[in-house]
């Protein structure tokens, strides 16, 4: 299991779920559903773009697996934790 810590000035939070989407469901990250079906990704950008202390934490389903999102970066697909390698 590994976990990174987001930069929140040069990552954006949407692809980082869909990059751990990819990773869970073996398939590339090109043919995945978009992610505005289920969430808003620009939204999702947002509350995660500030770098504050205070704990944030999103879920959501999509394709039927539960995403979780927290405040420090880490985003969580079915309870796994993915980050880069």
């Amino acid at each position: 299991m590994t976990s990174t810590t987001l930069d929140y000035h040069h990552d954006s939070i949407s692809l980082r779920v869909i990059d751990a989407i990819a990773n869970a469901t073996n398939t590339d990250p090109h043919e995945l559903d978009p992610l505005y079906y289920v969430v808003d990704p620009e939204a999702l950008d947002q509350l995660f773009q500030s770098d504050t202390s205070t704990s944030v934490r999103v879920e959501f389903e999509y394709d039927g697996r539960l995403v979780e999102v927290r405040s420090d970066g880490t985003v969580a697909v079915d309870g796994t934790v993915h980050g880069r390698a």
